[in-house]
């Protein structure tokens, strides 16, 4: 008994080399159910009618407070150094107790902590200020 392994003859079928992509197709179709079925319920949210701003040039009036924070997180009263957030926050009580109030604009460093900006923010709410703004540049035109 023998058993052949190869043929002569050549009339046997080549490899079939091709990649099957059928299964390839069927996660995809998959994934593509799955997407469109969860991307609805993603997207939801309450309905909302958000506030239509737009920016407005700074009035600036001489009772005014303009507050600087330098690249370093020094503070600034127009332009005398502050030594310490508590002497900030007693300057700026002196002032809350004025009728009318003034208001307290802040111009930060574009290199400035967020940290720093924050205590600022933070030691106007302590001393009783009202009215806190943010003085930034208008973008370049385009």
């Amino acid at each position: 008994m023998s058993m052949q392994v190869g043929s002569s003859d050549g009339d046997e079928d080549e490899m079939n080399s091709a990649i099957n992509t059928t299964p390839l197709v069927d996660v995809m179709l998959v994934l593509l159910i799955i997407f469109l079925i969860t991307i609805p319920v993603v997207t939801q949210s309450v309905k909302l009618q958000l506030p239509k701003e737009r920016n407005l040039p700074t009035q600036t009036k001489p009772e005014n407070i303009l507050l600087a924070v330098s690249r370093d997180g020094d503070v600034y009263w127009n332009t005398r150094k502050m030594p310490d957030t508590e002497a900030l926050v007693q300057a700026l009580k002196k002032e809350s107790i004025k009728d009318p109030q003034p208001e307290v604009h802040i111009r930060g460093d574009e290199d400035a902590r967020y940290e720093s900006v924050g205590r600022l923010v933070v030691a106007c709410q302590r001393a009783g200020i009202a009215k806190v703004g943010f003085i930034t540049e208008a973008p370049p035109r385009q």
